[in-house]
């Protein structure tokens, strides 16, 4: 019989609760106080996201050319609980979000309007577009999917191959002392703290990547219908998105997450393959190339810029932003993807949700990062709309200027896509945390929907009010904070597999 687990749910329900009546009441100190409290996590933790980040992908690759990654998960007879392909199309769209669609056109322009100061680069100059995307391919491949890999991996092992419960308290397994009956003793409360302090972590992430998606909705509807963007129209997109992931979200993986998830993957597909014909193509080769060349031959010092260039905040104002975004919802997100890749080796696991994951989010940035970097060496005058219209008007334009005979349609597929994207990645993301929420889940079982509700209507809040108070600013916050308390699981998580794979491979 399922019990809500009091000690996990009602710190961070609580927490929640009073940050959303706080922020409604005391709307301009509670905005003031979220961005002196952004400042300083800044300030005093930028570096150490980007150390984790790093090392997180360092392990990783260690693991994959390591005979460890012959280790089934689940042993040695263990059965897949999904096909390759929807197990691929569901890791992909339990994490991408609304990301790329927001970010995958509007960044680029961002970092080739204003690079760097340490870069030393001139503004809008070729080698600025050759930098933006180069950092765009940072931001979205091998490190933040390393970031969402490396706990999904250490929890199917904890669970599945040394009995670990259902909690996050299995990542750190190995630190923990094995019973003789399986699992492990856990320090008094540790379960319960890491849990709620994730769950919190992951509103705010979930918050943010819905925040992303309402200003790109409401771009989408403004360009094809003349509607007029503002809070009103906010409200009611979210109240349908938070509506629609919470009906998924009640059928189950067999049913709602599976289907969604292929639906989702095809759609983008279709969208990316149209763009690649429609737009520059192989016109963008070049800069494509040179890019790359920049992503790998600087590597190390894109991966940890803040460290090198401590002087300035751009590291902080956009790579932290996401190191700590993926961050946030990496903890819960690993107890699904760890749930689910059941049945494969842990080299499997790797190609399935690192490896793969991240060369598909190369060639998504590719197109359309080079298409909006392209356009506007060409006379397009993007960053004019990106200064008056926000960054969720770049990808209509770039639709209007390259796919103008099917522009209706293209919008509104693109439009359906942003909404389906969220729907799916929170659909997952909802039964984890409804499951982390009870006590007594069976295998295989889905949490009571009630649980999910709450979860669900705490996200849609938290994104609301933020996006409707601070735009674009709001969502970096909240991927901010809820980075944080993540950030010092993961770490140590990091460490613990490290002491995992000497212990296995060496025996001490």
């Amino acid at each position: 019989m399922q019990t809500l687990r009091k000690t996990v749910f009602w710190p961070s329900f609580g927490l929640l609760l009073f940050a959303i009546i706080y922020s409604m009441s005391q709307a301009t100190a509670f905005l003031a106080q979220m961005k002196a409290l952004n400042a300083a996590l800044l300030a005093n933790f930028g570096s150490l996201f980007s150390l984790t980040s790093f090392l997180m992908l360092c392990l990783l690759l260690v693991l994959l050319l390591s005979p460890l990654g012959k280790i089934r998960i689940g042993g040695a007879d263990a059965q897949p609980l999904l096909s390759r392909w929807k197990w691929f199309s569901i890791s992909i769209c339990t994490t991408i979000a609304t990301g790329i669609l927001f970010w995958g056109t509007a960044e680029p322009l961002y970092h080739y309007g204003s690079p760097p100061a340490a870069a030393k680069l001139a503004a809008q100059s070729p080698e600025a577009a050759q930098f933006a995307l180069s950092t765009l391919y940072l931001h979205w491949s091998f490190t933040p999917y390393a970031i969402y890999c490396l706990p999904a991996l250490l929890f199917a092992l904890a669970h599945y191959n040394y009995g670990a419960k259902y909690s996050l308290s299995a990542l750190l397994f190995p630190f923990l002392k094995a019973k003789k009956e399986g699992g492990f003793h856990s320090f008094k409360g540790l379960s319960s703290t890491i849990d709620s302090l994730c769950l919190f972590a992951l509103v705010a992430g979930m918050a943010s990547s819905l925040g992303a998606g309402l200003l790109t909705l409401a771009g989408g509807l403004s360009s094809q219908f003349g509607w007029t963007s503002n809070n009103n129209m906010l409200l009611l997109l979210c109240i349908l998105t938070v509506l629609a992931f919470i009906i998924s979200a009640a059928t189950g993986l067999k049913k709602g997450i599976q289907f969604l998830s292929t639906v989702n993957i095809w759609a983008f597909i279709f969208i990316a393959l149209s763009f690649l014909f429609l737009g520059p193509g192989q016109k963008m080769l070049p800069l494509i190339g040179g890019s790359l060349g920049e992503y790998f031959g600087h590597f190390i010092e894109k991966n940890l810029y803040n460290i090198y260039h401590p002087e300035e905040d751009w590291a902080n104002s956009w790579t932290t932003f996401y190191w700590a975004n993926w961050m946030a919802w990496a903890p819960i997100t690993a107890l699904f993807l760890g749930k689910i890749a059941k049945g494969y080796t842990l080299r499997e696991m790797l190609l399935f949700n690192w490896i793969l994951p991240s060369i598909f989010a190369l060639l998504w940035m590719s197109i359309f990062g080079g298409s909006a970097l392209w356009a506007v060496q060409t006379g397009q005058d993007l960053l004019g709309s990106l200064a008056a219209h926000g960054a969720e008007s770049i990808i209509y334009e770039l639709m209007a200027k390259y796919a103008a005979p099917l522009m209706p349609f293209m919008a509104l597929l693109f439009i359906f896509t942003v909404f389906l994207s969220y729907v799916t990645a929170a659909d997952s993301n909802t039964e984890a945390m409804g499951s982390i929420s009870m006590d007594g889940l069976k295998a295989g079982e889905s949490p009571k929907l009630y649980i999910k509700v709450i979860w669900g209507l705490c996200i849609g809040a938290a994104a609301y009010i933020m996006v409707s108070q601070a735009g674009i600013e709001g969502i970096k916050m909240l991927s901010n904070l809820g980075g944080l308390p993540a950030l010092l699981l993961l770490l140590s998580a990091s460490v613990g597999l490290l002491y995992w794979m000497i212990k296995e491979r060496f025996g001490y």
